[in-house]
């Protein structure tokens, strides 16, 4: 598929007060898809950035798809570090007579990159993109995990259309239906209504305070490392660092915060696709969210570079495995830690005959505190939730 006909050329040009020949910013070193160009080879490309200038699905965010090349200029000011790593801009998605022309654009667009094992970062635009993402994984038959950093859970009401508050309701009843695992990180619970989280734990979703992730911030890296697409609307960050946003809040994730979480995305081994959604430059006094965007995405490359390869699997040796017994409990919980990086995940592989649909999925993320738990003979809850899903 050419994905060409999708893509409008960067229309950004970097001004040349940036350009410190041999300093090697990122807008010298990007393969960049100009008016002027042909669309680049992307041979060795490992990464590419994709902007969407749609907001029609947009709720109280009206101005969120004029953004895009604020984020530019701030990304291309930034330095490259990393000796290897190809990037591409590839310009902006051809908005559609309907948003649902937009949809179908971006899903093959993002489908076709992610058969190439190319990584699509995708900066839109409202955040119901995300469904078009999802879409995606349904083109090419694959079950999904989603990971959404936002304050609430985007579920709508079960009879609204489609929009930025309501895409994950469309995503849990699209049938086919290819979500296997929805994790929600840094909800606030004043603002989410008590039956959507008692709902989100009855569909067997992960759902995560922002209290408890600000009180131990890498509770966040194994959901993240767990997902094959992951989501980050910016109102999930305190207005204060990220005023750029119609829907922004007093509280939520600092900057920092931020890039770490994206950092962490970056750096997963199973991760095909990002998008960060929701920036609106009519309330970014001085390009401070853009800014802040731009250095989310350094570090999203900067945790692409430092991918380690270790995802487990039957056969491997690289991993030391520990068999816990809990009273009670019929099977044994059996960890696995990486010898190379000293992660954890729970094996859930073993007496599968599921192994074709789910292979993916029988190994889930989790932190030493959870071997520590079941040493305590307490349940992890991570593996009772997807021990429910595999039944």
């Amino acid at each position: 598929m050419d994905i060409s006909l999708f893509l409008n050329p960067v229309a950004y040009q970097l001004p040349e007060v940036s350009i410190r020949p041999g300093r090697k910013r990122l807008g010298e070193t990007l393969i960049i898809y100009r008016e002027r160009d042909n669309f680049p080879d992307l041979a060795d490309v490992k990464l590419v950035l994709i902007g969407v200038q749609e907001e029609r699905a947009a709720v109280h965010n009206e101005g969120c798809s004029t953004g895009l090349n604020n984020i530019r200029e701030a990304f291309y000011a930034l330095f490259d570090h990393w000796r290897g790593l190809k990037m591409a801009d590839l310009g902006d998605i051809k908005p559609g007579y309907t948003v649902e022309d937009t949809y179908f654009a971006l899903s093959q667009t993002t489908g076709q990159l992610i058969r190439n094992n190319i990584l699509p970062i995708v900066i839109g635009g409202s955040q119901d993109l995300t469904f078009a993402m999802y879409q995606a994984y349904e083109n090419i038959g694959r079950l999904v995990n989603i990971a959404s950093v936002d304050p609430i859970f985007d579920l709508g009401q079960e009879a609204e259309t489609l929009h930025a508050q309501s895409y994950l309701s469309r995503i849990i009843m699209h049938q086919p239906n290819y979500l296997f695992n929805f994790t929600n990180l840094g909800y606030q619970t004043y603002d989410v209504d008590y039956e959507a989280v008692e709902l989100m734990k009855n569909l067997l979703f992960d759902v995560y305070r922002l209290g408890v992730l600000k009180e131990e911030p890498k509770e966040a890296e194994p959901p993240l490392r767990n997902a094959d697409l992951v989501s980050f609307d910016i109102s999930a960050i305190r207005a204060a660092d990220a005023p750029g946003c119609g829907l922004a809040g007093p509280n939520g994730f600092t900057g920092d915060e931020a890039c770490r979480l994206t950092r962490y995305a970056g750096m997963s081994d199973k991760l095909s696709a990002f998008g960060i959604f929701e920036y609106n430059p009519l309330f970014d006094q001085n390009k401070i969210t853009a800014q802040l965007i731009a250095q989310m995405l350094w570090y999203f490359a900067e945790g692409f570079v430092n991918r380690k390869a270790d995802l487990p699997d039957t056969e491997s040796t690289n991993f030391a495995r520990y068999n816990v017994r809990i009273d009670g409990q019929e099977e044994e919980v059996i960890f696995l830690r990486s010898k190379k990086t000293e992660r954890w995940w729970i094996d859930l592989s073993f007496g599968r005959t599921d192994r074709k649909k789910y292979e993916r999925h029988h190994f889930v993320p989790c932190s030493k505190s959870d071997y520590e738990l079941a040493l305590t003979d307490e349940l992890p809850d991570r593996w009772w939730q997807f021990f429910q899903k595999l039944m």
